[in-house]
């Protein structure tokens, strides 16, 4: 079984590491401690499953997720969050992760997780579950958040990260005037008229714009 470990903190990569080793005592595994290596090591080899934290140097936030999915679109990922409000939960499944963890739960659940997601399996940890039937991490804005396509979506990441649409075009090998009409289009969903409002609407969401 191989294991990517895309976490920044050594001490807790080892633990995560003698915790698999437990269950799983022939994984192999890679540490990445960035985004940016998390996508050299993807480049370079296949993995089972990717543990990946949410604030990490390069990319803090939900944007981190989103490279790491579009580079290996099969590959298996379970988010291990400091992050405990349903939001980031929601955000991260409609990002393609299979699961989610906040770095309070216990060891056992993480490997009842893991588990879970190499079987091909979703799982989210038993508050953020529960706060997600309970329709937490909804509000009056959330129908017209959800209804951003992908693309719309991913240009709002970047937008409220303060990165320029002429950046964003390079970085999504789309036109600057493609890149021009989905702002257009996010900011007539979302109700909002400027970069300023998009970014105090998504922060009013624990959607943060603490991108690279």
């Amino acid at each position: 079984m191989r294991f990517l470990l895309v976490e920044d903190h050594p001490i807790f990569r080892f633990g995560l590491r003698q915790l698999i080793l437990q269950r799983w005592p022939q994984a192999v595994f890679a540490d990445a401690e960035s985004v940016e290596k998390a996508l050299q090591e993807i480049r370079q080899c296949e993995w089972d499953i990717a543990i990946v934290d949410l604030n990490l140097p390069d990319a803090q936030g939900l944007e981190g997720l989103s490279r790491i999915r579009r580079a290996s679109a099969g590959l298996r990922i379970l988010v291990l969050s400091l992050h405990e409000e349903a939001v980031y939960a929601r955000q991260a499944l409609q990002l393609g992760a299979q699961g989610y963890l906040t770095k309070e739960n216990a060891p056992d659940e993480l490997v009842l997780a893991i588990d879970k997601v190499l079987a091909g399996g979703r799982y989210l940890s038993q508050n953020i579950a529960q706060s997600l039937a309970l329709g937490e991490g909804r509000d009056g804005g959330e129908d017209a958040m959800e209804s951003l396509g992908s693309q719309e979506y991913r240009v709002m990441l970047q937008l409220i990260a303060g990165v320029r649409v002429s950046e964003i075009a390079l970085q999504m090998n789309l036109s600057p005037k493609t890149v021009s009409t989905y702002r257009t289009r996010l900011f007539e969903k979302l109700g909002v008229g400027s970069n300023v409002e998009l970014a105090l609407y998504c922060r009013q969401r624990g959607i943060t714009g603490e991108l690279p």
